[in-house]
């Protein structure tokens, strides 16, 4: 019988330190009522909208394309591939090797999805917007 893992990897406890700094950002969902789960994997969130999370040892965010491939070019990081073998184009993956840029890129990746989820509130018709749950 396997053991289970009790001790965080090195990724998984520096994206604890970076969930916990991010989390003090009144826009970011907090984890317990986002249902912060996605691609398999616990994250941030804005809106309900993933923006950040730790995946096989990588930091992984979801930035403006041009970024992501900026950030390719320079080879900080790589689109995203969520297993299907087709990279996402608004999704990057930063290796551990480069976990001084983790913080100053999440916080590139919470203002993109704040600014994303800001325009669609307001494009939407009002009578498509989302009232707020009384449960």
């Amino acid at each position: 019988m396997a053991k289970k893992k009790t001790q965080l990897t090195d990724s998984e406890s520096e994206f604890t330190r970076l969930a916990e700094a991010l989390s003090k950002d009144r826009r970011v969902d907090d984890p317990s009522v986002a249902g912060a789960k996605g691609f398999g994997s616990k994250g941030l969130k804005v809106a309900r909208k993933l923006f950040a999370f730790e995946s096989k040892g990588r930091l992984v965010l979801k930035l403006p394309a041009d970024r992501v491939q900026q950030l390719a070019s320079s080879r900080q990081g790589k689109p995203f591939d969520p297993g299907h073998g087709r990279t996402m184009k608004e999704w990057v993956a930063i290796d551990l090797a480069h976990k001084a840029l983790w913080l100053t890129l999440a916080h590139e990746a919470l203002e993109f999805a704040a600014r994303n989820t800001s325009a669609a509130r307001s494009t939407r018709p009002l009578n498509q917007r989302r009232k707020p749950s009384s449960r």
